[in-house]
């Protein structure tokens, strides 16, 4: 318990909770909607972000948030011109948020420690101000799950079926896809943008093996994700490791567990 002698590390477990619970509770919307990918694209967006605030001097962080948040009204409006081909529009925005990055860092010879925390996640990187946007966010995040979720659920199974029920099907997705990038801007402070889909998709997959209902499945993600942050903090603060990839290889052992039993108890 010596660890939360530190006010760094205090942060880090708070702001690590708040985010595994956000990450986790959004995975299973998009594993169900078939976009596990769009973690990855709205991640580069927000590297790019990160770059764009150290390149022109505004602080990083901020510009994650609204990288990712232009990047999710462009995922929906590309998802609506190639309407048969969904897909299409994460490959475009993941490129274009990475190419993008990519020149901004390179005018900025901005790839130094400070963006490496961004890539990968960092203890010491959390500050009191950060803390206060991921909670306030996180809340909002929350409550508007909560509010939206029969039509999420709806949309999730049946998008043509929601659409003639009367559901506005495109408002909600593109809001969905905002919480989503919201999510992801936060998500990375802690994991690092590179890994931040790693938190969406794995602790939602582990649950959808193994949960036996809807609200099992919430359960179950939510508790393989703040398991594997908790536990992935500790670690690399004991044996001084990149933490974003320490809780990425957590969770992706317990996945890897979970498909392992199961196979094994079919086979008996």
């Amino acid at each position: 318990m010596h660890i939360f002698a530190f006010d760094f590390m205090q942060r880090a477990f708070m702001a690590g909770i708040i985010t595994a619970v956000l990450a986790s509770s959004i995975g299973i919307f998009v594993m169900l909607r078939r976009m596990s990918l769009v973690g990855d694209s709205l991640s580069h967006a927000a590297l790019a972000g990160v770059a764009a605030g150290m390149l022109f001097g505004f602080y990083p962080f901020y510009g994650a948030l609204a990288f990712s948040a232009l990047a999710a009204i462009a995922i929906e409006f590309i998802r609506k011109a190639f309407y048969k081909y969904a897909e299409v529009a994460l490959a475009v925005v993941m490129s274009g948020g990475m190419g993008l990055a990519v020149v901004l860092i390179s005018l900025g010879k901005s790839f130094n420690a400070d963006l490496f925390s961004y890539l990968f996640g960092s203890l010491v990187a959390v500050s009191p101000s950060d803390l206060w946007v991921i909670s306030g966010v996180g809340f909002f995040i929350v409550i508007s799950l909560g509010a939206l979720f029969r039509e999420l659920f709806a949309i999730a199974f049946d998008e043509e079926s929601a659409r003639i029920s009367g559901i506005p099907v495109d408002a909600v997705n593109t809001y969905f896809t905002l919480l989503t990038a919201l999510a992801v801007a936060l998500s990375a402070r802690v994991v690092g943008t590179l890994l931040v889909s790693a938190l969406m998709v794995i602790p939602a997959a582990v649950s959808l093996q193994t949960a036996g209902s809807f609200r099992a499945t919430f359960a179950i993600a939510v508790g393989v994700a703040v398991f594997s942050v908790i536990s992935g903090l500790y670690i690399s603060f004991v044996f001084d490791l990149a933490p974003g990839g320490t809780i990425v290889l957590i969770a992706a052992a317990i996945l890897l567990a979970v498909i392992a039993a199961k196979k094994l108890h079919y086979d008996v």
